[in-house]
């Protein structure tokens, strides 16, 4: 009789637990697949787009913080944010398209302004959609603005509006600016982390967070010169609108808790009986004047009748509009990197490439570059600035559109332009740069930890973070600082007509606004994008011409997420499939499906230079 094989059973209990795992997995992916192919057929055959009422206004709903470009987010990133409450960014871009198209929209009888999840996004983006809603206005059609509560930003961009609403127990919250930053010396004393800084320019103050307990003499001296003349943008334009007395809003936020206790500590009188609003009410009170103004819902006589800016902009992009235009606009958001990088940073080889894709395109003439960046490497800016070069050499005329910030390295890329733009409250300049190196030698001692070695010369080793920096290699770092300085010098000064002495004396790490940096010469015009476009077009001598935007191309997977979450009917299938992905093993097969992109790491093999400004994301 044959003796039982002991390791049968537990062989074959394996066996049946692989080929299960096996058809869980194709199971998956089949249901998967299947959930892919429902939500295409959905948002290919779904039901057709209901028609827009005759006579409604126009929903504006800003959320998250205002952009010139969204940051770039991975497809499953995107997939599983569906159902969330709004986005994290709001493209200016898309707003004032609407704007402008919805003021000669017979269908469209005003705007509803409603910035409750408005997280603000800088005054020159809110000034560029104030500038469409005016336009709008002009064509008699009124613009109202809704919210609960009003931050100093949202209640700027409320400033433009015909009507400002307020909760009868909300609040307006107006403080002025500042720039508050945490000083980090003693913390990095007592780690015994030591920073060794190389820089150029007596006012570039981005190091001093690292080297400093508090802001340096020069730091306060500069910062207060820009931040003062941003407050007085802010509250010449608010001043203005609501027809108050110069200096009014200063008054009112020094003397605040004195005002407040005139109205026994109640915030929305208050913001009345200053004309800060129009109206207080109930929400349900708001919605009852509205559709006295408006008309009600055809279908809920509670609700007031409007369009929101989704539905109106499907209707708009019907039939699709071809990818075609003489006037290119390319974007550059974010901070300047080395390489290629996404969409919400700027790589200097990637948007090299997409400068390149300009020149080449035949039916381009003329090239409009949005800059929205404080800067960064100062390499990446470089080879920006040299594919900008080829451009006009080619024929093509250049023209610079600054957002919120063309600062710094964000300047630097500028310098190869035929005319630079910037809108009132643009923070640019910061002509300067530094080096930045910490050593870990004192840390790691601490711990018990020695290096020790030998080497050829007397840098071998001198950039190890757990070594003392040797005084040839400090040297040799801050003379190479000073060649980027000078070297940025000169390409400013050719650009803008001047010599390096001038710009040096306008330099040295300060920042500016849009209209003074025009008194300094280093800006041309003040504006915002579509006079940039206008100027571009004219440069080029075109009597009509069409904007075509040149962007990354999408993955087919970001394509189909994209449609996917473009279409109602598409989003239900995808809200199935995202709630399934709350189990941590659907979610791990849903990141490998689709993959995120690769992580933004600066890596530190060696000091960088940079042309950075820490001012342009410092304002609160």
């Amino acid at each position: 009789m044959p003796t039982p094989n002991k390791s049968a059973n537990p062989l074959r209990l394996f066996s049946l637990l692989w080929r299960g795992l096996s058809w869980l997995r194709t199971a998956l992916l089949n249901l998967i697949t299947l959930v892919i192919v429902i939500a295409i057929i959905m948002a290919i055959v779904g039901p057709r787009e209901p028609p827009l009422p005759e006579n409604a206004p126009l929903l504006l709903r800003p959320s998250g913080i205002l952009v010139d470009q969204y940051s770039y987010a991975s497809p499953s990133a995107r997939l599983l944010n569906v159902g969330n409450e709004g986005p994290m960014e709001t493209l200016v871009r898309d707003l004032v398209d609407a704007i402008d198209h919805a003021a000669h929209d017979t269908r469209i009888s005003g705007i509803l302004l409603q910035l409750d999840d408005l997280d603000g996004g800088g005054l020159s983006k809110l000034q560029e959609i104030g500038e469409a809603l005016e336009r709008f206005q002009a064509t008699g059609k009124p613009v109202v603005a809704l919210a609960d509560n009003y931050t100093q930003e949202q209640y700027f961009l409320a400033s433009y509006a015909d009507e400002i609403h307020l909760n009868e127990l909300g609040s307006l919250a107006l403080t002025g600016m500042g720039m508050y930053r945490n000083y980090l010396k003693d913390a990095f004393d007592k780690l015994a982390v030591q920073f060794h800084v190389f820089k150029v320019g007596e006012f570039k103050d981005f190091v001093e967070p690292y080297i400093r307990n508090d802001m340096s003499a020069a730091s306060r001296e500069h910062n207060q010169q820009w931040l003062d003349a941003l407050w007085m943008e802010y509250t010449d334009h608010v001043e203005q609108r609501r027809q108050l007395e110069p200096g009014t809003l200063t008054e009112f936020i020094n003397d605040m808790a004195t005002h407040l206790r005139a109205t026994q500590g109640d915030t929305a009188q208050l913001a009345l009986q200053h004309r800060l609003v129009d109206r207080v009410s109930s929400r349900q009170e708001r919605v009852r004047l509205l559709i006295e103004r408006f008309g009600a819902d055809s279908e809920d006589a509670e609700k007031v009748q409007y369009v929101d800016l989704q539905h109106y902009n499907r209707h708009r992009a019907w039939p699709p509009a071809i990818p075609a235009g003489n006037v290119a606009l390319i974007v550059a958001s974010g901070t300047i990197l080395d390489g290629s990088h996404p969409e919400g940073t700027i790589g200097g080889d990637s948007l090299s490439e997409l400068i390149r894709n300009a020149r080449q395109d035949e039916e381009v003439k003329a090239l409009v570059l949005r800059i929205d960046s404080g800067g960064g490497s100062a390499f990446a800016s470089e080879i920006i600035r040299q594919e900008l070069e080829l451009v006009r050499e080619a024929g093509k005329p250049i023209v610079i559109s600054m957002g919120s910030v063309a600062a710094s390295g964000g300047y630097w890329i500028a310098m190869s332009a035929d005319q630079i733009w910037a809108t009132p409250s643009t923070i640019t300049g910061s002509i300067g740069v530094f080096g930045l190196f910490p050593s870990l030698e004192k840390s790691f001692a601490k711990l018990g930890i020695h290096t020790d070695g030998i080497g050829t010369t007397d840098l071998s080793g001198a950039m190890r973070l757990d070594t003392a920096l040797p005084e040839e290699a400090a040297q040799v770092l801050q003379l190479g600082v000073e060649h980027i300085y000078h070297r940025f010098l000169h390409i400013v000064a050719a650009n803008r007509g001047s010599d390096p002495a001038a710009i040096d004396a306008v330099a040295q790490g300060r920042v500016w606004t849009g209209i003074k940096a025009q008194d300094l010469g280093l800006v041309d015009k003040i504006g915002y994008l579509n006079d940039a476009v206008a100027a571009a077009a004219q440069l080029a001598n075109l009597d009509e011409y069409q904007v075509k935007l040149i962007e990354r191309e999408l993955t087919p997977q970001e394509r189909l997420i994209r449609e996917m979450l473009g279409s109602e009917s598409g989003q239900v299938a995808w809200q199935a499939l995202a709630g399934l992905a709350g189990d941590a093993v659907w979610l791990k097969r849903l990141q490998e499906l689709l993959p995120d992109g690769a992580e933004l790491l600066l890596n530190g093999k060696a000091p960088q230079i940079y042309a950075l400004c820490l001012e342009c994301s410092a304002v609160d």
